[in-house]
């Protein structure tokens, strides 16, 4: 199920999925580290028509750490 979030940089659409759910790896914006297969992670994007296609996998601690990480990570 989706919810929505209001974060300082905008709304955002997030689905948190359980473990059985991720059938492949994915690459972290938050940490650039792979999200495992099998790993319950957060799946987020921008809630705006079109906002789908930026669709990005987390770990669930990068995504509530994302907006104290300096310049150096990528702040998606």
């Amino acid at each position: 199920m989706d919810r929505v979030e209001e974060w300082p940089d905008g709304e955002w659409k997030v689905r948190a999925l359980r473990g059985g759910a991720a059938d492949r790896a994915y690459r972290c914006p938050g940490c650039d580290h792979e999200v495992r297969a099998g790993m319950p992670h957060i799946v987020s994007w921008p809630n705006w028509p079109g906002g789908e296609e930026e669709r990005r996998h987390w770990h669930t601690p990068c995504w509530r750490k994302r907006l104290d990480r300096g310049h150096g990570r990528n702040r998606y």
